[in-house]
């Protein structure tokens, strides 16, 4: 607990206070925003690492659909084709996984910093105590007698739960950022049953994640739905980057397999 206070919450609080303080006009709203594109920034390669392999996973599907319905007999086999295959067209089926496992435990400090982190006394507008020992020591002399503003735009409470319209604006970048990825989906392979079912799946996650989203936006804190917002939006700006420069291939440009040892 004591790693993750002062390698992830602490870094992203005194992040948060210092950009507070330094903007003009000294907008909580406008230094969540500018955390976000940061942590973004530095997740950028990553996270556009994983689109490209997302996208190659979409291409190489009627293959690998191929090789196991070749090798459906054979667990052994197959296993050993799969792992030559994915090295033939470089692709890690495990890499679209990283840019999340790395954002989550951000994401959770996140919380946590808005949370609590962001929580001022009502009747002084400063921070308690435990917030102070979470400053470093050029911000906690500031802060242990300046007032803090936990609005945006100097209206909204960004500490406030229950804020409608973060939260369905958060859902909508999510579906934005959905359909921008079933759009660039390459041709299917018509007739097979199980790109039906996983067609239906991606569909249904489409509308689902947009869903979820809307509804823990509307449970947290105003400041975490701004947050998804920003964030989710800057996903589909690194996605039309993405895309504009990388056609998916089509039916006819499909990779190799190996043949049968």
């Amino acid at each position: 607990m004591n790693i993750f206070v002062t390698f992830l919450y602490d870094p992203l609080f005194n992040g948060l206070i210092f950009l507070y303080k330094y903007i003009p006009g000294h907008d909580l709203g406008v230094a969540i925003i500018l955390l976000t594109l940061l942590i973004k920034a530095l997740l950028f390669w990553p996270s556009l690492s994983a689109i490209h392999n997302q996208q190659k996973m979409q291409e190489i599907q009627p293959k690998l659909k191929e090789l196991q319905e070749k090798y459906k007999d054979n667990k052994e086999e197959l296993s050993r084709q799969l792992m030559v295959f994915y090295k033939q067209n470089k692709v890690n089926p495990f890499s679209s996984c990283l840019p999340l496992l790395l954002q989550l435990p951000i994401l959770i400090a996140l919380y946590k910093v808005f949370f609590a982190g962001i929580n001022v006394n009502p009747a002084t507008h400063l921070f308690n105590a435990d917030q102070l020992s979470h400053l470093y020591p050029f911000l906690r002399s500031t802060f242990e007698t300046s007032q803090v503003s936990t609005t945006f735009l100097g209206f909204l409470d960004l500490t406030a739960k229950h804020n409608i319209v973060l939260a369905l604006l958060a859902g909508a970048a999510q579906f934005w950022q959905s359909k921008m990825m079933m759009s660039k989906k390459p041709p299917k392979v018509p007739g097979a049953k199980d790109e039906q079912v996983s067609a239906i799946m991606s569909t249904q996650m489409t509308y689902l994640l947009p869903a979820i989203t809307v509804i823990f936006g509307y449970q947290f804190p105003a400041g975490l739905s701004l947050y998804w917002v920003a964030s989710t939006l800057f996903q589909v700006a690194q996605q039309y980057y993405y895309f504009k420069w990388h056609k998916p291939k089509q039916s006819g440009q499909t990779p190799e397999v190996l043949p049968r040892a």
